[in-house]
């Protein structure tokens, strides 16, 4: 059974109301999660209210009981490392083991240069993010003083306490689809890869990349959980179908991996992503006001995936 999950793009329009009232509708429908993404603004203008993400998340893990959340992704290049170790640790702990620590390296030009971050040319990009991992990985997992001689970074008896509650802390998840340099560092560090708007044929591709990465590795394929984070258009007729498509092809949608249809529709397309592997699908709902869809997203399509 595939688990289905919400996730909200936090740059456009998101507001303490609207956090609050989507938390506590995701959580009352029966959803697995809620996840958001971590940007000052979008790639383009205009710029839209946007909650801090671990203050957001901060809220979450202390006003919900049950729901699984995180970042889809926290890019290194906003938060020097140590300090994302310390954060995530402290907001798993108030949740009691509930986060996904979702991390990545960046990649958005404008909020990069808008805030004055250095967002680096790509191969300096994940050079970065790889030893961001290595450093959070190792303050999670190592009880002892931690050394770190990067280029990016340097560490002297770096030490984090309290320990986390949950061995190891939270679950780091790498999202992204780059079987280069993405899924090399997902086989090192992760125990969760998100996919990204893929169809179910490419997402059994690259998972078995990802299953011989892991063996060179000398990991079990099962040390990586594997979810995808996609857009939807919903509805809850054909009549809004249509009309939430305007010009738009479901079938063009359905081949990038959009998931697309009234829910008797979208069902048969989450069987198949759990067909490829995936246990957790992470839904893009992007109209923070429209909790009457969401609910009947919940009532059409949750009944029948148990």
């Amino acid at each position: 059974m595939i688990e289905v999950a919400i996730m909200i793009e936090g740059q456009n329009g998101l507001t303490w109301p609207r956090w609050q009232r989507i938390a506590q509708a995701t959580e009352a429908l029966g959803f697995a999660g809620l996840y958001r993404s971590d940007h000052y603004t979008n790639a383009n203008p205009p710029d839209m209210a946007s909650l801090e993400l671990w203050t957001s998340l901060t809220w979450l893990a202390s006003h919900t009981q049950r729901l699984a959340f995180g970042p889809l992704v926290s890019p290194v290049s906003f938060r020097q490392p140590t300090m994302t170790a310390r954060i995530a640790r402290d907001v798993d702990d108030l949740s009691g083991g509930r986060l996904h620590l979702g991390l990545g390296a960046g990649w958005q030009v404008r909020e990069h240069h808008n805030y004055g971050w250095e967002l680096l040319d790509v191969p300096g990009r994940f050079a970065r993010f790889e030893e961001g991992l290595e450093i959070i990985t190792r303050l999670l997992l190592q009880p002892d003083p931690v050394d770190f001689a990067g280029h990016y970074y340097q560490l002297h008896e770096a030490v984090l306490l309290p320990r986390p509650s949950r061995p190891g802390g939270p679950p780091i998840l790498i999202g992204g689809n780059g079987p280069r340099r993405t899924l090399p560092l997902v086989a090192r560090y992760a125990q969760e890869w998100n996919a990204v708007y893929l169809p179910p044929a490419r997402i059994s591709e690259l998972n078995q990349q990802l299953d011989a990465l892991l063996a060179a590795q000398q990991r079990p394929p099962e040390a990586v959980r594997r979810s995808l984070m996609t857009g939807l258009v919903f509805g809850q007729d054909d009549a809004t179908l249509r009309r939430k498509l305007g010009s738009r092809s479901a079938t063009d949608l359905q081949a990038r991996g959009v998931v697309v249809g009234t829910g008797s529709e979208i069902v048969p397309q989450l069987h198949q992503i759990a067909a490829a592997g995936i246990y957790r699908v992470m839904l893009q709902w992007l109209d923070l006001d429209d909790l009457d869809g969401l609910a009947a997203l919940a009532h059409t399509v949750l009944p029948q995936l148990a």
